[in-house]
């Protein structure tokens, strides 16, 4: 089955459009969301609309830290995020709100772990930024592949049997084996708000039988993206950050 795995949406409907029109287009056939449907982007309502859509035709989805402060005042986020999410809260009806607030942490599938953030402390919200960071996920857990996101930047880790640590940031449409005997750490780029330099919109594509991810880019409209926010009265460094992919 070829699984696309999409993270860090954030509202952002000509991202989360593009990615599912890219995948459905590469030959998609179930879908994986990674989290953070909302915060940020300017269409909240839309992509937790989709996401709901996508559940209930076998998608699996989990909880991510903007999901969470949609019904939680303990999350704390900067000024512009926290903007963000006072206003998303407002835009939510009840059955969306409940969508989010029932979303699980993580889900285990078949040797494969989704989470938003990371495997340790999923709760904690804690950034993959290292290989000490990697190695804290992968030792929590006896899942072949753990799927992430919640830094916005892909990375690929993986461990050996001997707690070897491998690291590299995989190149745009090149398959990558993740071959057994290793444990291995797919960090998702961000479908609504890349931070890696490149303002394309990021998701992978996993083939679960020869066990080959591939990091996938979506051109999409951002200039569109970048209007509603600014129109929405959000702050502009929400939409100005867009085009620079950072």
């Amino acid at each position: 089955m070829l699984l696309a795995v999409f993270s860090d949406i954030h509202g952002n409907r000509q991202a989360f459009e593009a990615c599912l029109k890219v995948a459905r287009a590469r030959g998609a056939e179930q879908f994986v969301l990674l989290g953070d449907f909302v915060g940020y982007g300017a269409d909240p309502e839309w992509a937790v609309d989709t996401a709901m859509e996508l559940v209930a035709q076998g998608a699996v989805a989990v909880r991510g830290n903007h999901d969470q402060a949609i019904h939680s005042t303990a999350e704390t986020m900067n000024t512009e995020a926290q903007i963000a999410i006072e206003w998303t809260r407002g835009r939510l009806d009840t059955a969306q709100r409940r969508f989010l607030a029932e979303l699980p942490m993580q889900v285990e599938d078949d040797g494969r772990l989704f989470v938003h953030a990371e495997a340790s402390h999923p709760q904690r919200w804690q950034y993959v930024r290292s290989t000490v960071d990697a190695a804290k996920s992968l030792i929590a857990t006896q899942a072949h592949v753990t799927f992430c996101g919640h830094i916005h930047r892909p990375a690929l880790y993986s461990m050996s049997v001997t707690a070897k640590m491998t690291s590299f940031v995989p190149k745009t449409d090149v398959p990558v084996q993740l071959l057994r005997g290793r444990q291995w750490l797919a960090v998702l780029g961000s479908v609504g708000q890349p931070r890696d330099g490149d303002p394309s919109a990021a998701f992978a594509l996993f083939d679960t039988v020869s066990s080959q991810i591939t990091y996938c880019r979506a051109p999409y409209d951002i200039e569109t993206a970048a209007s509603r926010i600014r129109d929405n009265g959000l702050p502009h460094w929400l939409a100005d950050r867009l085009s620079q992919g950072r």
